[in-house]
């Protein structure tokens, strides 16, 4: 079953910036399908390919940080295709 995930990463410490960029970098560098946009980041694939792999990618990030808010939204849906009809 293919899935659209939305990810917001919110580092809550000064430096966060670079925590949130590097978050991004480690999705890019992946097999999956990747859209950016200033509010949020979108990433597509198979539910059981792609959740491990953010399971391992958010731990990492969590790792490295303090404190820090992710918010995800899951889609039972590809939605990488999505524009809108109006």
């Amino acid at each position: 079953m293919r899935i659209s995930v939305d990810l917001t990463l919110s580092p809550l410490q000064d430096d966060y910036e670079i925590h949130v960029i590097n978050f991004i970098k480690s999705l890019r560098d992946s097999k999956f399908s990747v859209l950016e946009n200033p509010l949020s980041t979108q990433i597509f694939g198979e539910y059981h390919e792609l959740m491990p792999f953010l399971t391992t990618q958010i731990y990492k990030s969590f790792e490295e940080q303090k404190i820090c808010v992710l918010t995800m939204k899951v889609v039972k849906t590809d939605r990488s295709d999505y524009e809108p009809s109006f």
